[in-house]
């Protein structure tokens, strides 16, 4: 889909990296501008105590890409850098302005020289504001200061932690479609744009449906526990196996008379107890005990043959080592096989968008300054030493 595009990543951790590598699953080529030490997400099993040779978290995010290392602190190298954007289609950074400003590549300085460049830049907070120059992962900036994690929270618990990198996925999509959009303007106009977006704005928008009912309300209600959930039939709920599983029901009352006859209990249908929403919301505990019991008496195969009778809308809450084993998660494409030079493949999560058109072979992701070399010698630089 983008072969011919050529993206230059200068981004560290996951988000701009993440994105990168949609672009590279896609087809484009994407040129990963190191430090000498390396984007620091290859030591991810070192930072929490581990030796593992393997590193599939740095893998997922990089496959398919080649590195270069640059000391951009060295006149020669920040050189490099500027020839290599001169031929670019894209440029991702997460650096702060100022330090590209330095480097003579900000918006404005490669503007001038390539006006068709499509400039991406991600920060955690944004371009302005008294924290806009503040680090940010994707905990902090995405998760607690959009409001999520609140969301997130049962009222009166404790937050709940963001496991790794969920934030900077989502705001790797995010990033991705919006570079996608300005290279379909620059097909159209010959025009480079400069995009601008957050973990903080990408946090928002993901949890975009609460804060229209905040800006609406002026309120919005507490995440309730089971027993107090505003719909008790929008839920979770447990097998006599052991299994949880979640319940969604449809807009309406339709789906009230499939919960009865799903736990085997029609009478209730006509409960005045619970023959209406209203009514269900204000004897809820008593709706979620019923439906406990019922479901619990089940094994997990019966719950889902019953709920499947009746048409409801459900999902087991699995693992992740599950989620890995479904047939369905299997099915819907969610893993790709990445061989490396030796004809060894290794799992890893796909991307998540399929296209009609055949996607380029994948590769594993490139050992530190592994093209080195060969993209000096692309530029007319095979003479000037790297920064090893």
């Amino acid at each position: 889909m983008l072969q011919g595009i050529r993206v230059v990543e200068l981004a560290t951790y996951v988000a701009g990296p993440g994105a990168c590598g949609l672009l590279a699953d896609w087809g484009a080529e994407v040129i990963k501008i190191e430090a000498p030490g390396g984007d620091p997400f290859r030591g991810f099993y070192a930072s929490v105590g581990r030796d593992d040779v393997e590193n599939r978290v740095f893998e997922n995010d990089n496959r398919g890409k080649r590195s270069i290392v640059l000391n951009l602190a060295q006149s020669d190298d920040a050189e490099v850098l500027r020839r290599l954007l001169a031929t670019a289609d894209v440029f991702v950074t997460n650096t702060r302005p100022q330090s590209l400003e330095r480097l003579g590549i900000s918006w404005e300085q490669i503007r001038a020289i390539k006006p068709d460049l499509i400039f991406a830049n991600f920060t955690g907070y944004g371009p302005v504001g008294e924290d806009a120059d503040k680090p940010g992962f994707d905990i902090t900036a995405f998760w607690a200061r959009s409001g999520l994690c609140s969301l997130g929270t049962v009222k009166g618990g404790d937050p709940a932690q963001l496991r790794t990198g969920i934030g900077d996925h989502m705001s790797a999509m995010g990033l991705a479609a919006g570079i996608m959009a300005a290279l379909f303007h620059r097909e159209r106009t010959g025009e480079g744009q400069k995009i601008e977006t957050s973990l903080l704005r990408m946090g928002v928008y993901a949890g975009s449906s609460e804060h229209a009912v905040q800006l609406q309300m002026g309120k919005l209600a507490s995440t309730k526990s089971r027993p107090e959930a505003i719909n008790p039939l929008n839920n979770f709920f447990r097998t006599a196996d052991g299994q949880w599983f979640v319940a969604v029901p449809r807009q309406g009352s339709s789906d009230w008379p499939r919960f009865a006859r799903a736990i085997g209990r029609p009478e209730l249908i006509e409960d005045p107890r619970f023959d209406s929403i209203r009514q269900r919301r204000t004897n809820g505990a008593e709706v979620v005990a019923i439906l406990d019991a019922g479901f619990g008496a089940m094994t997990w195969d019966e719950a889902r043959a019953a709920l499947t009778r009746e048409n409801l809308v459900f999902s087991p809450v699995l693992s992740v080592g599950q989620a890995t084993k479904d047939p369905q998660v299997l099915a819907a494409g969610c893993y790709v096989d990445v061989p490396d030079d030796a004809g060894e493949t290794m799992r890893l999560p796909a991307t998540p968008i399929d296209f009609g058109a055949a996607l380029p072979p994948r590769r594993r992701a490139p050992a530190l300054d592994a093209d080195g070399a060969a993209i000096r010698a692309d530029l007319g630089l095979a003479s000037v030493a790297g920064a090893a």
